[in-house]
């Protein structure tokens, strides 16, 4: 018997793989340009949803606010784990 523990399955959005990427690069040359952290700028935008993490530098902030937060954690992991994003 299969039991359903009221597991979510997230699907991914498929309209454009690599924008997630090619933002998440800009934005982090803009943090590293500006002398910011990247890594602890984008954690906390990523946690919190709140864009002055991010700089205004370059449109980066503009870029980041394009995405939802959900892409950014999704392409991350994926770079992480070095997936190719039309496998699944």
């Amino acid at each position: 018997m299969t039991q359903n523990f009221g597991t979510t399955k997230l699907t991914p959005i498929r309209d454009d793989n690599r924008a997630a990427a090619s933002i998440l690069q800009h934005v982090f040359a803009a943090l590293t340009a500006k002398g910011y952290d990247p890594v602890a700028q984008l954690t906390g935008f990523v946690l919190t949803g709140d864009p002055t993490y991010i700089t205004s530098h370059d449109n980066a902030r503009s870029m980041i606010c394009r995405l939802e937060r959900d892409e950014i954690l999704e392409e991350l992991v994926r770079s992480y784990f070095r997936v190719d994003p039309v496998q699944y």
